[in-house]
């Protein structure tokens, strides 16, 4: 290179500035022709001019270096407000010998980070700068992380409350029938409960039935919790393979009598899962409460869920994934539902109280592995879900960055 040529330092995205406020404008020229070589140099004449700038870029920059002695308001005064306002910015203060025990008080209340003393030394000055813009950066992608985790727990959370509701609808609705079927005890028989049955069966079935919901209430609340643990625990979960999803649903599901029956799964195809089995357990039971609830709505002579385990492509010609498909022999989705299935919560069910947010959630839980929701339905004939997950490779160089 030239050697009158300057280098022009890789500009990655996210933070990558380094912003020097100083009052002198010949400081901030020799800072910016010093190290620009190396960093994205901004700059600012004063307090109010960095504010601004900060306002207007500030996720561009990483690093903020003031002068201690400024006109109006000093250097301190600017990192306070800098840590108030844009926190994931390191924070230096560049002070003379004089100002020594100001820089001590402005670190030991949190204003201050690094300190470095004037007349500045450059090998010093490179070496603060790239630990400062590593620290930044680590900032943002820690926060990132807490806002996905939070964003995850408030739709899992969204998600439970509307899940959970149809079981203990149900339970409400048994108790509130055999309060109504309850007769009063006839004398001498005063060790015993009392309650009608239309058929002989009755009272065991409504028993049985809010049993098996109020255990699958209580799958989904622990679920949740579990959700909520691994949200922030580092390390990684145990494996999960996709058949022991499919049997853990079998098991815990609350059919309605015969039910289960319907269901037919090929599991040859076994492949392992992303370590966030515990909303995957919510997305395969609510692709299965749907399936059920077609069923029920239009009963053909041969009720069928299929859940199988493959390997397929997205689209035609297309690299084969990892994936779970739940398919039934309902009445299907009308076209119209169909195109906004996935992208908003539209309900094939609103006339019975459904919100629609079961597959919108399912497509967000998708997207956070790296996978997919496919869903294909033709009236009379059914609708096919299909979860497509990330190659294991994939998995783990999202897991690494």
């Amino acid at each position: 290179m030239n050697p009158s040529q300057t280098a022009i330092p890789f500009v990655a995205p996210g933070v990558h500035a380094v912003l020097l406020v100083d009052d002198e404008p010949q400081a901030c020229k020799w800072f910016a022709r010093l190290y620009g070589d190396e960093f994205v140099v901004l700059t600012a004449g004063g307090v109010d001019e960095a504010l601004d700038l900060l306002a207007q870029r500030g996720r561009e920059v990483a690093v903020l270096l003031t002068d201690y002695r400024m006109p109006e308001r000093d250097g301190v005064a600017l990192l306070s407000e800098v840590r108030k306002r844009h926190s994931h910015v390191t924070r230096v203060l560049v002070s003379a010998y004089a100002d020594k025990d100001v820089a001590m008080m402005a670190i030991n209340l949190g204003h201050v980070e690094k300190i470095l003393e004037k007349p500045l030394d450059e090998t010093t000055t490179r070496e603060t700068l790239r630990e400062a813009l590593a620290t930044s950066r680590q900032r943002v992608r820690d926060q990132a992380l807490l806002d996905r985790r939070a964003s995850t727990l408030h739709e899992t959370l969204g998600f439970l409350a509307h899940e959970v509701a149809t079981p203990l609808a149900t339970v409400r609705g048994y108790l509130s029938a055999m309060r109504g079927r309850h007769r009063d005890v006839p004398t001498g028989q005063e060790g015993m409960a009392h309650i009608a049955q239309q058929k002989p069966g009755d009272v065991l079935f409504m028993l049985e039935a809010a049993q098996r919901r109020a255990d699958y209430a209580q799958s989904l609340v622990s679920t949740f919790v579990q959700t909520t643990r691994d949200a922030y625990r580092s390390g990684e979960s145990a494996a999960l393979r996709a058949s022991d999803l499919v049997r853990t649903m079998q098991s815990e599901y609350p059919f309605d009598r015969g039910e289960a029956q319907w269901l037919v799964c090929d599991l040859k195809d076994d492949f392992g899962l992303p370590n966030r089995q515990d909303l995957l357990y919510l997305v395969l039971c609510a692709l299965v409460k749907n399936a059920l609830q077609a069923l029920r709505s239009d009963l053909p002579a041969r009720p069928n869920v299929w859940i199988t385990l493959e390997r397929a492509a997205v689209a035609p010609g297309q690299t084969q994934h990892p994936a779970i498909r739940v398919s039934d022999n309902g009445p299907g989705i009308a076209p119209h539902v169909l195109k906004r299935l996935t992208r908003e919560p539209v309900s094939t069910r609103s006339e019975a109280g459904g919100g629609g947010m079961g597959l919108l959630f399912c497509r967000r839980v998708m997207a956070s592995l790296g996978g997919s929701v496919d869903v294909r339905s033709a009236q009379g004939q059914g609708t096919t879900v299909t979860l497509f997950f990330a190659h294991p490779e994939e998995s783990q160089n999202r897991r690494a960055s």
